[in-house]
C-alpha cells in the first residue's frame, strides 16, 4: 500500500514541477526537464523493489532502446507538427513502435545501445528546426494540471503491473516511452502553436544524452553494488550530464561572421 502511493505521488509531482518550469522558463526549459528519466527512474525503482535488482538491470537495455526511439519521436514530431498535433502526435508513436521493435531484435549490448543513442540525440538535435521564442502568455484551462497528473499516475501504475508478463525489456521500453514529453508537446502544440511543441522537443532531446547515461550507468552498478549505491551513481552522472546541457542551451547563439 505504502508503494502504491508512492507511485500516485511521486511521479506527478515531478510532471508538475516540468509543468510549471515549462510556464515560468518556456517550452525548451520544459522539454529539458521532462528528458529527466521523472517517470522511467520512478519506475525502475519500482522494478528494482517489486522484482529485484536483476530484473532492472536487464532492464535498462529496453530504457536504452526506447532512448534510441525517442530520438526518432522527436524528429518524426518535429517534422509533423506544422500538420497538427494528432498527426504528429500519432506518426511520432508509430516511429517510436517502429524503431524499438527492430532495435530488440538487434541484440545489441548496452554499451552499444548506449553509443548509438547519444549519437541519435546528437544527430536529431542538429537536424530539426530550433523554434522560436514564446509571443504570448498561456493562460490554460483549470483541468491542465490535474489531468496531466492523473494520467502520468495511471501510466506508471499500468507500467509495473504489466511487467512480470512482459519481462524487462519490454518493460524498459515500455517505462522510456516519452508519456511526459507527449502530454506537455501536445497541450503546448494546441494551447500556443506548433512552434511551441518543436522548441519543447528540442529541450527534451538535449537531455537524451543524460537519460541515456542513467540506465547504461545502472546497467552496470545494479548488478555489483547495492542498490542505493548504483541509483546514486546513475543520479550524479546524468546530473554531471545534465549540467553540461543545460549550459550549452543557455549559450547565446554565435554571430553571423563579419564579410
Amino acid at each position: 500500500m505504502d508503494l502504491l502511493i508512492f507511485k500516485l505521488v511521486f511521479t506527478p509531482l515531478l510532471l508538475l514541477g516540468a509543468s510549471i518550469a515549462a510556464r515560468r522558463w518556456g517550452e525548451a526549459i520544459g522539454g529539458f526537464l521532462v528528458g529527466l528519466p521523472l517517470t522511467s527512474g520512478p519506475i525502475s525503482v519500482f522494478l528494482t523493489l517489486e522484482h529485484g535488482p536483476a530484473f532492472a538491470a536487464q532492464a535498462t537495455a529496453g530504457s536504452l532502446i526506447a532512448t534510441i526511439a525517442q530520438a526518432a519521436f522527436c524528429f518524426a514530431y518535429c517534422r509533423l507538427a506544422p500538420r497538427g498535433w494528432w498527426v504528429a502526435l500519432a506518426g511520432s508513436s508509430a516511429t517510436f513502435g517502429v524503431v524499438a521493435s527492430l532495435l530488440q531484435w538487434s541484440e545489441l549490448s548496452q554499451a552499444g545501445l548506449f553509443l548509438i543513442a547519444v549519437l541519435a540525440a546528437v544527430l536529431v538535435l542538429n537536424l530539426i528546426p530550433s523554434g522560436t521564442t514564446r509571443t504570448s502568455k498561456l493562460n490554460p484551462p483549470w483541468w491542465d494540471l490535474p489531468s496531466r497528473m492523473t494520467l502520468i499516475a495511471g501510466l506508471v501504475i499500468g507500467v509495473t503491473l504489466i511487467a512480470p508478463y512482459v519481462g524487462p525489456e519490454a518493460s524498459g521500453v515500455f517505462a522510456s516511452f516519452p508519456f511526459m514529453a507527449i502530454i506537455l508537446a501536445v497541450f503546448a502544440h494546441r494551447m500556443i502553436g506548433h512552434e511551441a511543441a518543436q522548441q519543447l522537443i528540442r529541450g527534451m532531446l538535449a537531455a537524451l544524452p543524460g537519460f541515456a547515461a542513467f540506465f547504461y550507468v545502472l546497467s552496470l552498478t545494479l548488478p555489483r553494488l547495492h542498490v542505493l549505491a548504483a541509483y546514486g551513481c546513475a543520479i550524479l552522472c546524468t546530473l554531471a550530464i545534465h549540467a553540461v546541457s543545460l549550459y550549452r542551451m543557455r549559450l547565446p547563439a554565435p554571430l553571423p561572421a563579419a564579410e
